[in-house]
């Protein structure tokens, strides 16, 4: 373990082994920071906050602080880091609120860029990219192997689905399904083939994916109109069945 000597350590903090906090951090009562993690200078870290293995947060980070919600009157809430996430400068994460479960949840191997903002009761899944100034809500929540887009801003409650790719500077006000790619204007612009074949899909379950676009997006169903085309598809394609349910479930419906 290396703590740098004007680091601030709250007794009843608990770190992990070969953990590193850096130059001007504190670390509060209630703080859990797992194994081999890394805290660069001038790092804050409050609040009931658990953070998993193998972290690295850079300087300037404000972690597990009190929420924006004016609602908000100093219930003991919770965020909750898993592993091997990367966290750039400036980033803000905050915890949850009583009004939703009480918990900001971030998933593992997500790399999450300079001044973006985490507002409280969000959840983050697992292998995901958060761009530069991508701004979430309150109660935002985030597939896996989404990437968002620089100068992003997502409306509360939005849910954004797995494999989605959200361009810079959208605003998104309704839901994105999964797959599906975002334009200017928070229009879809098709699915996001490239990220799908980096991941290992087959150019065929590619395809598959393209034809469940059109069934929601060119061939003018409503919504419940498509998941039923959505759903015979999955039978062939189970992986289809994601964006089924997704649409099925969306309580502010879906960008058009």
């Amino acid at each position: 373990m290396s703590i740098h000597p004007t680091a601030i350590i709250h007794p009843k903090a608990e770190l992990g082994n070969n953990v590193t906090v850096g130059a001007f951090c504190y670390v509060d009562a209630h703080v859990t920071i797992g194994d081999n993690s890394v805290l660069n200078s001038h790092v804050v870290v409050k609040g009931k906050t658990t953070i998993g293995r193998n972290n690295h947060f850079f300087q300037f980070g404000s972690i597990g602080e009190d929420c924006q919600d004016k609602k908000y009157k100093g219930e003991p809430t919770e965020l909750i880091i898993g592993d091997n996430n990367v966290i750039r400068e400036g980033a803000t994460i905050h915890r949850g609120t009583v009004q939703d479960k009480g918990i900001t949840q971030i998933g593992d191997n997500n790399l999450i860029m300079t001044y973006v903002h985490v507002a409280h009761d969000c959840v983050i899944g697992s292998n995901s990219i958060l761009a530069t100034h991508a701004t979430l809500a309150g109660h935002v929540h985030v597939g896996d192997w989404v990437i968002l887009g620089g100068m992003t801003a997502f409306h509360q409650f939005c849910q954004i689905g797995s494999h989605a790719f959200v361009g810079g500077g959208v605003i998104v006000l309704r839901d994105v399904p999964p797959y599906v790619m975002l334009g200017d204007g928070s229009v879809p612009r098709g699915i996001n083939s490239e990220g799908l074949r980096r991941r290992g899909f087959s150019e065929e379950t590619i395809m598959q994916i393209k034809r469940a676009y059109k069934a929601v997006y060119r061939n003018g169903n409503r919504a419940e109109e498509a998941v039923i085309i959505l759903r015979e598809m999955a039978t062939q394609v189970p992986v289809i069945g994601i964006m089924a349910d997704f649409i099925e479930h969306s309580s502010r419906g879906i960008v058009r």
